[in-house]
């Protein structure tokens, strides 16, 4: 690659067991004092725990994130924010709950502070995602970015084995789309094929956390393919849990487009160490309990119909043309028990 373009993304990161603790020092620094935190119903107690470290910077807790950052729930987000006159908020969670976050700066100008306890990486990027209608749209803005980030391995420990695993392939798929996308450059490449390295030794730990915010950052500083359109049209139109969705479709997109991407297909060879990517991707979901295939999600096959019809309406650039017949097979392959 002789020539490229990279822009960094401004963004602080706080890294380090306990480093929940400076979550106060971080909200001071942005000049914010009536906080909204944010989780889901699960993680209340975690959401209780933030408000308890924030003390009187705390003004009150919303926890009611949901997957695919539903358009009521953030109405109902932003209505909690007005009623108590909060300043800005604490996303304690994961994707679902950074999701919201990025939905309440956008509409209310609100800074969010990251605190991610899964290795989703979207507290890395200026994307965001709003459903409704059973349809997922996505955008970039950078008022949507997180101010800072708190990262503190010690909030992922008591994260289940499979919904590690499931969050750490999704955050892998990130890297793997930025090292074919059209913008990709070397920074992004080392970064990507790094994430991936630190993610396939292990989803627990410092080294998972740390694999999860390089391959967050790659997702944040290009250019989305195939992989994500296929897991925005059915975690929109489907309500699929996000997560798994991923860890299913991963080796199978990878299969298709690698082909056709020989530097991602080093990459990723160097990373995974193997000869056969697609495959060990396989072999590494195989092995972490996560959901086998599409139809144990509930998916139907008159459902796949319909996916292949959205996906080919609005298109993600891909380094290999997506046709018809190439998107039935592979929704059909990824939909089928192995």
């Amino acid at each position: 690659m002789d020539s490229f373009t990279y822009e960094a993304l401004p963004m602080r990161v706080v890294f380090g067991s306990g480093a929940l603790s400076r979550l106060a020092e971080e909200t001071d620094r942005l000049g914010l004092h009536r906080v909204l935190v944010l989780s889901t119903p699960e993680q209340r107690d975690l959401a209780d725990r933030v408000a308890a470290v924030l003390g009187e910077r705390a003004a009150g807790v919303f926890d009611q994130a949901r997957p695919h950052v539903p358009v009521p729930t953030v109405a109902a987000a932003a209505h909690a924010a007005a009623e108590l006159n909060a300043d800005g908020c604490v996303a304690a969670g994961g994707g679902s709950t950074i999701g919201l976050g990025k939905a309440l700066a956008r509409q209310l100008d609100l800074p969010v502070v990251a605190l991610p306890t899964t290795y989703a990486g979207s507290e890395m990027t200026p994307i965001w995602g709003l459903t409704e209608n059973h349809r997922k749209q996505t955008g970039r803005d950078r008022k949507v970015l997180p101010r800072s980030v708190v990262y503190d391995p010690d909030l992922t420990a008591s994260l289940p084995a499979t919904v590690a695993a499931t969050s750490g392939l999704n955050a892998i798929a990130h890297a793997v789309e930025a090292l074919y996308a059209p913008d990709a450059s070397p920074v992004i490449a080392a970064m990507a094929e790094q994430g991936v390295r630190d993610l396939a030794t292990s989803f627990t730990g410092a080294s998972a956390l740390r694999g999860a915010w390089l391959c967050g950052a790659c997702l944040g500083a290009t250019t989305m393919g195939l992989h994500h359109k296929l897991c925005h049209v059915l975690g929109g139109m489907l309500d699929l849990p996000h997560a798994e969705t991923h860890a299913i479709l991963l080796p199978h997109v990878a299969a298709f487009n690698l082909p056709a991407a020989a530097a991602a297909a080093a990459a990723l060879s160097r990373a995974l160490h193997t000869d056969d990517p697609a495959a060990s991707l396989a072999k590494l979901a195989a092995g972490t309990g996560a959901p086998a295939n599409l139809a144990a999600l509930g998916v139907t096959e008159p459902d796949l119909a319909r996916v292949v019809d959205e996906v080919l309406a609005n298109p993600y650039a891909n380094p290999r043309p997506v046709h018809r017949a190439d998107l039935e097979s592979l929704l059909h392959q990824a939909f089928r028990p192995r």
